[in-house]
């Protein structure tokens, strides 16, 4: 049944939210042919790496779906839904435009360079378009990240088979001058949430995995929480809200910055 809360119960939860001014887009493995396309073009590794990331004032953490088929059969006048696709849909970024216009160069030049498979001067009269063959034109090592003020915590997302697919026009005038910025769709095949290094990988914290200390404490809280009979009482600490046993006196219980020691037993900090 709903329990009533105190004000000092709920502030540490809702005055430590995440915002949506701190991230980072930085693109990555880009193919061969793909960087000297533009690097003749004055877009250089350099740029790619790390200019053309902060140069995007707005980005989208991507979402996904699943689609389902109704099935009927397993239980007599019962039609049931199973997932059978993950579908992803297309991300949208925008980017401010440099002095020097390489940032739109980036967009433009990588869309040229998908459908630039005939070889021939664009300029030629009956020019045609081919497009290249895919491992060419998408990155498999773009990545959005998602961290707060902090840098404590963080989000990543790691995008596969990536490239854009559409640049919107850009609208230009003689009214009152504005920073011109180029927006522009991308699809990508797949993503995965949480860091994919090799590094994290051998530490066994990809994927958002927790660390083996971390997934320590939380079954040693588990089971100070599930003991017969034991019930949760919040106490003002230190740090901020604990909480302790009902059957442990406040003054049995000994708050540190860090840790709350329940009978010896140490519990983490917070809900």
């Amino acid at each position: 049944m709903p329990t009533p809360k105190r004000i000092s119960d709920i502030k540490p939860l809702v005055t430590n939210l995440a915002q949506t001014s701190h991230y980072e887009v930085i693109f990555g493995g880009l193919s061969a042919p793909l960087r000297g396309h533009l690097a003749a073009r004055g877009i250089d590794a350099r740029f790619i790496g790390e200019d053309v990331g902060l140069l995007c004032n707005s980005a989208v953490l991507p979402g996904s779906s699943l689609g389902t088929a109704d099935i009927s059969g397993n239980f007599t006048g019962v039609v049931e839904k199973m997932a059978h696709t993950r579908l992803f849909t297309q991300i949208d970024l925008e980017f401010y435009v440099d002095s020097s216009y390489r940032s739109l160069k980036f967009l433009e030049h990588w869309i040229e360079f998908i459908s630039f498979g005939s070889g021939v001067s664009p300029a030629r009269d009956g020019y045609f378009f081919r497009m290249r063959y895919p491992q060419e034109y998408k990155t498999n090592s773009t990545r959005i990240i998602k961290f707060d003020r902090d840098y404590d915590k963080q989000v990543e997302y790691t995008f596969y088979g990536l490239f854009p697919i559409a640049m919107n026009s850009i609208p230009v005038s003689y009214a009152n001058s504005d920073i011109l910025k180029v927006s522009a769709s991308f699809n990508f095949d797949r993503y995965v949430c949480g860091k994919t290094s090799s590094y994290s990988v051998y530490s066994g914290i990809s994927n958002n995995l927790i660390s083996n200390n971390q997934r320590q404490q939380t079954q040693q809280e588990d089971k100070t929480a599930n003991k017969p009979g034991a019930s949760r009482v919040p106490v003002r600490g230190s740090s901020g809200v604990v909480f302790r046993d009902a059957d442990v006196s406040q003054g049995q219980t000994t708050v540190t910055n860090s840790f709350t020691s329940l009978s010896g037993v140490p519990v983490i900090n917070g809900y």
